[in-house]
């Protein structure tokens, strides 16, 4: 099953550069508890809908350059399911790869009835690997796995606790792949140790950029109180900034085939209460040095159906619609609730 997957959710077989392999430094004190999986384990998932997105008013479709289609609520009595920080999907929005926080994997399909969700189904769960095979949890502090890029067959993975990078090839047993360690610039190990690593993007061949692996931080802040982030390999790595506003922090990102990058953005205070945003940034504006800034296309509070959300993706439809892919991670939380969401981006 996990070959035939790995075939389906990627839509080509590449091989990426090779990576050194450091040894594992162990990070800070702190390590999953009960939700940690240790084995591949088949996991049943509840899906209950989510028929609007506006609370105030359950007829409205339409958020700035979005237009709700459909939600679900997760659920499953599962230990280990939640946390889900990441995700990417294929080409037809069906089959997924995501992560969450408890350094697991997750890997399944989407369910739809017509153009909405209507649940998950194959959903495996298994440990994330070390060089050697074991559970990258065997090393303190190695489980705070908060991001995903794909290029092909290789998947890279962000460890936002020790603001690391593992490279995974899919082509060598999907989710029982074993990770090597990316290098990265030594002013990535400076990042804040809870608001470090938080998206990471691929960039394809015929874009700008082509090559290089987009690596950026949640809050990790620059001279200028703007948000830390580094190009890595390619022809020009380096690090630039994203401009920060409204106290919004970076949650996830993806890149669009028009070469917009999409940033997901969240902030919390209990004054102001939780709110999300999607900026959208041009991928030719990014370069070593550069603040790089753009317009926000979709804002929510908690007046919509929102949580944690913290993994984004986009798709084409056959009818040629781009769809968005939202996941919140619950933090394991009675009172947070793991969302999947989807809008068609109009504009």
């Amino acid at each position: 099953m996990a070959a035939g997957l790995s075939a389906a959710a990627l839509p080509s077989l590449a091989q990426a550069q090779g990576a050194s392999q450091p040894a594992l430094t162990p990070g800070p004190p702190g390590r999953p508890g009960r939700h940690r999986v240790d084995e591949p384990a088949a996991v049943e998932v509840n899906a209950r809908p989510l028929p609007s997105f506006d609370i105030r008013d359950r007829g409205r479709v339409r958020f700035g350059a979005l237009e709700y289609r459909s939600g679900l609520i997760l659920t499953s009595s599962f230990a280990g399911f939640g946390g889900l920080s990441a995700l990417r999907l294929d080409a037809k929005g069906e089959r997924f790869i995501a992560v969450s926080d408890q350094g697991t994997w997750f890997s399944g399909r989407i369910v739809y009835r017509g153009r909405e969700m209507a649940g998950l189904d194959d959903v495996e769960a298994a440990p994330l690997l070390d060089a050697h095979g074991k559970p990258i949890t065997a090393t303190r502090g190695w489980y705070d796995s908060e991001s995903l890029a794909l290029d092909g067959s290789i998947a890279y993975v962000g460890l936002e606790r020790v603001n690391q990078v593992l490279r995974y090839d899919f082509a060598k047993g999907f989710t029982r792949a074993r990770g090597e360690v990316v290098p990265l610039p030594a002013a990535a190990r400076k990042l804040p140790i809870n608001k470090g690593l938080e998206a990471l993007v691929f960039v394809p061949k015929g874009l700008p950029l082509a090559g290089t692996l987009i690596a950026l931080s949640e809050r990790g802040l620059d001279t200028g109180g703007n948000l830390i982030a580094f190009l890595v390999g390619g022809r020009t790595p380096g690090q630039f900034s994203v401009r920060r506003t409204e106290n919004f922090d970076i949650s996830d990102a993806v890149l669009l085939p028009s070469g917009d990058l999409l940033i997901l953005e969240r902030k919390f205070s209990w004054l102001g209460g939780a709110g999300i945003r999607i900026r959208r940034l041009a991928l030719s504006d990014i370069a070593p040095g550069a603040v790089v800034d753009g317009p926000a296309i979709f804002n929510a509070d908690l007046g919509n159906e929102i949580d944690n959300m913290e993994g984004i993706d986009a798709h084409v439809t056959d009818e040629g619609e781009t769809v968005l892919t939202m996941v919140s991670d619950d933090n394991f939380s009675l009172i947070q609730r793991n969302l999947l969401l989807q809008f068609t981006l109009v504009d």
